[in-house]
């Protein structure tokens, strides 16, 4: 095997051409041909170059392909996903990167269903690259070029680069009683047995199904099926101006604090995502769109993504930046059905004219409208800054955005529709100032939208299927610019599911990039209700729970029970008085230490005290809570100290239950505060989990918005030595 080559023609040359790298792309170019070359990687135990959604994956592997054909590569194949668009935008960024190379007659990049039945000697001698869809007539022609009309390929140093390489890459299904290959998984299994020379690297964002797969598996469709679980993982690097998943669902995004992340966030009634799938007259009044409430999260994304676009143009172009290059894009992703891309096309086009339509009548509506997204940008802009504008100057802008056919809507829903509106770069052409664009599953990998900042989000799965969901993450990439005039939209229930996503991935990412992922405790409830370990593939599937150091885990968007009747909770709560005086009492300087049974029999008793009558209210698992009670109560390094909890309550609070007028949330999510609450856990959390019972008063006034009763709202916060682990409270077999 050839060692490392920094110095070679392809390589040095290439980090000539794109001196304007990052300096990290061509260190982990280097330690990912590497480790590729020392560790010899098997066809079952391939290489992983993990970047995040959007943050230059491609152009890292390109990299590392320019390193690996000085150092021992004659053949390069590429896997896509099975798009065709993505396969044009993939051939065409490779032969764009490598020209200098191809002019020179040192290289050709080929389409395996479009390149020559075989190749001479002297071709050979040339390094190839093939790029193939992950679909079966491109596996099969390439399975056929490499061994029976090329035979001489086998012979080559392959690298092997599966780009999305969780999406059909791996995988299998139970049949009759068979656990059965993916036909795709199967074919890309068998094209790596032929070979006698090669390395395995595969590329993706989302690594859930290739880390958290069993390493053995017997198949009963393929005589000898290699799993592809990663042997090393390379970090693909975020440069500056990367916007995440911690940007839009970490901790600063939550907290009870003004931060420039949580005012990304807008709350959409869950009722509308329904109004959006089909048309339905006795909603839809289209002279009454300007104002009525069942269409206001739609009205106040479009009219904010104008006012969001108009006030980076009107900064933009004080800065000196050319009008024409200043466009901007929403995109409106609820729903996969085409019916429902049509139907939603209809409304937002209607919603733009009669935008437009007041706009030329000098309606007042729209000068409100307009008011509100600029109060609500003016504050994230001072947050971030950054100038802003005067009113008169945004209004005057949205007026000649209105009126000057700068809103344009485009409906995407067809892969033909992808290819005609792509550019050279692979993103979505901006044909004007301010594009909407509205579409379903095409809209995922590989396809960028620039200049994005605004996103009403809708899918609504009986189950959120991590990769899947942060695939549709289409704002992510590099958006700094432009954070303090992003806004994203969603229901209170999709945007809990997605914050969940965001500690599962982040979890599992430190673990991977410290080397390895024993650090993760993969646990599930058992039938008797105790915790077991849990195989990780098995709980990738089923609805999980992230428990890391400091997570705070709280119900959310319920109501309490009323005083009296027949489930009245007023005794309920007397009784917890009593006991919550005898065991810690109320507002004592330190916490309790008291038994985990003690705790749980805190949570049995306030749990039939609290309703959850309101559908988009983000549900809470009692069972699960519970379980992380005593599995976070087992993990005192002192075994003496085990099977207990920290107890503290409070009484005469007074939060309200729906989050104020204006506030992009809907339901308050942070009845403890970070100068108390967060204070006794920083000073006494640190190997034991703690409780904290915060007897609220319950007033029935317009702001606080409960029962006129008091009860008890409970905050479960896991110590600051906990290990991470991911958990499941479903009773899997």
């Amino acid at each position: 095997m050839s060692p490392l080559q920094t110095n070679g023609s392809f390589y040095s040359k290439y980090r000539e051409l794109n001196s304007d790298y990052d300096a990290r792309v061509f260190v982990a170019a280097e330690n990912t041909i590497s480790k590729l070359l020392e560790s010899e990687t098997t066809s079952e135990r391939p290489g992983m170059l993990l970047g995040k959604v959007q943050s230059g994956k491609t152009r890292t592997f390109i990299t590392s392909m320019s390193l690996a054909f000085d150092s021992g590569f004659d053949v390069a194949v590429v896997f896509t996903k099975n798009s065709r668009p993505l396969l044009e935008q993939t051939i065409k960024r490779l032969r764009s990167e490598f020209t200098y190379f191809i002019e020179d007659g040192e290289m050709e990049v080929y389409d395996i269903m479009q390149c020559p039945e075989t190749f001479s000697e002297f071709e050979l001698e040339s390094k190839l690259l093939f790029v193939a869809k992950k679909e079966t007539n491109n596996l099969k022609r390439l399975i056929k070029l490499f061994q029976a009309d090329c035979p001489s390929l086998t012979k080559k140093r392959v690298i092997i680069v599966d780009d999305e390489a969780d999406n059909a890459s791996v995988g299998y299904s139970r049949r009759r009683g068979l656990i059965e290959a993916n036909r795709i998984a199967a074919q890309i299994s068998d094209f790596r047995t032929i070979l006698s020379g090669s390395s395995y690297l595969q590329v993706t964002a989302t690594p859930y199904s290739l880390y958290l797969q069993p390493s053995e598996i017997e198949v009963a469709n393929v005589v000898e099926f290699k799993p592809t679980r990663p042997t090393f993982t390379v970090s693909v690097p975020a440069g500056d101006g990367y916007v995440g998943g911690d940007i839009y669902f970490g901790d600063k995004a939550r907290g009870d604090d003004d931060t420039l992340e949580k005012f990304i966030h807008c709350s959409v009634d869950h009722r509308e995502l329904d109004r959006l799938k089909r048309r339905d007259g006795r909603s839809y009044k289209p002279e009454q769109l300007l104002f009525t409430d069942l269409y206001q999260g739609i009205r106040d994304a479009v009219v904010g993504f104008i006012v969001g676009g108009c006030i980076q143009r009107i900064n933009g172009i004080k800065s000196g930046l050319k009008s024409k290059r200043l466009r901007y894009s929403f995109l409106l992703h609820s729903e996969a059905a085409m019916g429902s891309h049509a139907w939603q096309e209809v409304l937002v086009e209607e919603l733009v004219a009669r935008l437009a339509g007041a706009a030329q009548n000098c309606d007042k509506v729209v000068n409100g409208l307009v008011a509100k997204a600029y109060e609500d940008f003016k504050v994230s802009l001072q947050l971030d800054g950054l100038p802003v504008p005067a009113f008169s100057e945004v209004v005057e802008s949205v007026l000649e955005a209105l009126t000057a056919g700068y809103v344009t809507v485009s409906k995407i829903n067809s892969e033909n529709d992808i290819s005609a509106l792509l550019d050279d770069t692979g993103q979505l052409k901006l044909r004007s100032p301010l594009c909407i664009f509205i579409g379903g599953q095409v809209l995922d990998r590989g396809v960028t939208l620039a200049n994005m900042i605004g996103f009403y989000y809708g899918r609504r799965p009986n189950r959120y299927q991590q990769d899947t969901v942060l695939q549709h993450s289409r704002m992510y990439g590099y958006r700094r610019a432009d954070l303090a005039v992003t806004r994203f939209y969603t229901s209170a229930v999709i945007r809990q599911a997605m914050f969940q996503m965001e500690e599962f991935d982040s979890s599992l990412r430190k673990v991977i990039e410290a080397g390895g992922d024993g650090a993760v405790q993969f646990i599930r409830r058992a039938a008797d209700g105790s915790i077991v370990p849990c195989s990780p593939n098995k709980i990738l599937v089923a609805a999980t729970e992230t428990l890391r150091p400091n997570k705070r885990l709280l119900p959310i968007g319920f109501q309490s029970g009323y005083a009296t009747g027949r489930n009245g909770i007023r005794s309920a709560i007397d009784e917890l008085d009593l006991k919550v005086e005898q065991i810690c009492g109320f507002n004592r300087e330190a916490p309790t230490l008291v038994s985990v049974d003690t705790a749980i029999e805190f949570l049995d008793a306030i749990e039939p005290t609290l309703v959850f009558e309101d559908e988009d209210a983000p549900a809470f698992g009692w069972q699960s809570a519970k379980a992380a009670i005593r599995h976070l109560s087992q993990q005192h390094p002192d075994q003496k100290q085990r099977g207990r909890v920290l107890l503290w309550a409070a009484k005469d609070r007074d939060s309200a239950r729906l989050a104020a007028s204006g506030s992009h949330a809907k339901y308050i999510e942070t009845p403890d505060s970070t100068k108390t609450e967060g204070v006794i856990a920083n000073a006494y959390a640190v190997d034991h989990p703690i409780l904290f019972l915060l007897r609220q008063n319950g007033s029935a006034t317009p702001d606080k918005g409960w029962r006129g009763t008091p009860f008890y709202w409970p905050v479960l916060r896991a110590q600051q030595n906990a290990p991470t682990a991911v958990y499941t409270a479903e009773v899997l077999n």
